[in-house]
């Protein structure tokens, strides 16, 4: 496999550079941009977000996935202060593109860590299988990825998703990893416990058929989130936009894939066996649980006790702890900023 790396800026449509403007300080967003996703059509965005901006320059790793060629989005932000000759690598949940991770980036930065953002295959500006998806898989491209930029060990923040990728990639290049910040993971139950099979035809039909409201109540309610809608319409702006793709079906298909890995592959029985330093960072109000509308009633209420299962499972492990954040959902990073960047810092500086 070549490991060459080539390198683009992406431009940016006019409406999405002030979403992404609007959200990084702050404010509210253009009010073209608070409604286009609920009002017609609103105008395409390719599968992998072309014309979507991203907060730092892009680069691709060809890969191969399903007999196809691929690439790995990500991006490589230097040092900004003294270079502690440390590496960060972001890893996004399910969700969200890696560009959500902007006001964590130049924190890291100005603490001397070089910073790496990948898109996993599947996910924001980088290709989209139709395969099944495997944490193994996903890890390995992980892998791939530090052995082309010659990074030999780095440090983890994984957010949702991310974070079960971090532990498989923990287990599977224990060497690689020094150490992890697990910011509310998903995965800290067994899903296949409490939820049944769910067909693809029936994931695909209801994830196609979510409008931009629905998926907008959904974020806002599921993840608990105590910031702002405006917060999140990016992301609602891309689920809208990618519609009009001649390449929808593939990226739904996609994306439903991701579903079926979380729900059949667990890692929950493997986190009490990574051996290094790991940091939960967890919003008290996120019961978040992959899968729990299609779970029994009397099971769906013992679901998603993310807090709870954290300090459990840190416990269990050789150098864990975990931190809960009152009033604060599943996007710990976007509600509580400061005190995150301030606790990950610490905490990596500390290793």
């Amino acid at each position: 496999m070549s490991t060459t790396v080539t390198r683009t800026m992406l431009e940016a449509r006019p409406l999405a550079a002030l979403c992404l403007a609007a959200m990084l300080a702050g404010l509210p967003l253009p009010a073209a941009a608070q409604g286009a996703p609920d009002q017609g059509s609103p105008e395409p965005l390719g599968i992998a977000l072309e014309g979507f901006a991203y907060p730092y320059p892009v680069a691709f790793l060809p890969l191969a996935r399903d007999g196809e060629a691929q690439r790995l989005a990500y991006m490589d932000v230097p040092a900004a202060g003294a270079p502690n000759g440390r590496t960060v690598v972001l890893l996004h949940g399910r969700n969200f593109p890696s560009s959500y991770w902007a006001p964590v980036i130049p924190a890291l930065a100005r603490a001397g860590y070089r910073v790496v953002v990948p898109d996993q295959l599947g996910f924001g500006k980088s290709s989209k299988p139709v395969g099944p998806y495997t944490f193994d898989r996903m890890a390995a491209d992980t892998v791939a990825l530090l052995d082309a930029l010659s990074l030999r060990r780095v440090d983890v923040v994984a957010h949702s998703m991310g974070g079960m990728l971090a532990v498989r990639l923990a287990r599977n290049a224990p060497d690689r990893v020094n150490s992890l910040v697990l910011e509310a993971p998903i995965g800290l139950e067994d899903y296949r416990f409490s939820v049944p099979p769910v067909p693809d035809a029936v994931l695909l039909q209801r994830e196609g058929d979510l409008t931009a409201a629905a998926y907008r109540r959904q974020l806002m309610t599921s993840y608990a989130l105590s910031l702002p809608e405006t917060a999140i319409e990016p992301f609602v702006e891309i689920r809208e936009r990618v519609k009009g793709s001649g390449e929808y079906r593939r990226w739904l298909q996609s994306f439903v894939n991701s579903y079926q890995a979380i729900w059949g592959q667990p890692v929950v029985h493997e986190i009490p066996l990574v051996q290094v330093p790991t940091l939960f960072l967890m919003g008290a109000n996120d019961h978040n649980a992959p899968g729990k509308p299609f779970a029994p009633p009397e099971l769906a209420k013992g679901m998603g006790r993310n807090a709870e299962n954290a300090r459990a499972l840190a416990a269990r492990m050789p150098n864990g702890q975990a931190e809960v954040f009152e009033g604060v959902g599943h996007l710990v990073h976007m509600e509580a900023t400061d005190r995150f960047n301030t606790r990950v810092v610490g905490f990596l500086d500390s290793h």
